[in-house]
């Protein structure tokens, strides 16, 4: 690896920096973007139980918003559950955008990192070429193996950058995908919070 690093030259460094944080940031999302954290199973119900039973405090209204994402929508929409349907929709629809942009973060980054890393590898190759036209002029074709040696020294940071930036623009558009799916199964849930609260359906009964 130090060998490929050093034959690349320098452009490599860069790209391997951008291969470090690419994997932190995919391991950070892969952590986080977790569906059992983001949306809690059966969150709705315990809130409308709590409810009925007379149970639902504001102490309990933080725990849900510190609990999850999802929480915090639920939360929004509960502390408005005295005012009428439209006030407790637009209270978790702020809410909401507020969550699903904490969701997204890092995927810009991501999307950046899938952009550049082939870039400073073409950058590499470009910077190769150079050397190699160098070589030509002042030692003419005669020596193939110059020749070749540099050509493939050349072409070590275009293969680096496309190694770093497929896997980072496969997962980012994993992730994002992932968040949007998120930011529907929420609006979903909460949606279906406010028309039990409201008493225009009944827990239980089918979407």
């Amino acid at each position: 690896m130090l060998e490929l690093m050093q034959a690349g030259g320098w452009l490599m460094w860069p790209i391997a920096a951008c291969s470090v944080i690419a994997t932190a940031l995919v391991i950070d999302r892969a952590w986080t973007l977790r569906r059992a954290r983001i949306m809690p199973e059966d969150l709705v119900t315990r809130i409308w139980q709590l409810h009925r039973q007379g149970q639902l405090s504001e102490e309990k209204i933080e725990a849900i918003r510190a609990g999850s994402p999802l929480g915090r929508m639920l939360a929004a929409g509960l502390v408005n559950r005295n005012h009428s349907r439209e006030v407790m929709k637009e209270a978790i629809a702020d809410t909401g955008r507020h969550v699903v942009a904490r969701l997204e973060r890092h995927l810009d980054t991501l999307s950046t990192i899938a952009s550049v890393a082939p870039l400073l590898g073409l950058l590499g190759t470009v910077f190769g070429m150079i050397d190699i036209f160098g070589v030509i002029m002042n030692a003419g074709t005669g020596n193939a193996g110059i020749l070749s040696g540099g050509i493939a020294k050349a072409l070590i940071t275009t293969a680096a950058g496309l190694s770093v930036a497929i896997p980072t623009l496969l997962c980012h558009r994993f992730f994002d995908s992932r968040v949007g799916r998120f930011a529907i199964d929420m609006e979903m849930q909460a949606l279906r919070l406010v028309e039990v609260m409201k008493g225009e359906r009944e827990e239980g009964s089918e979407s």
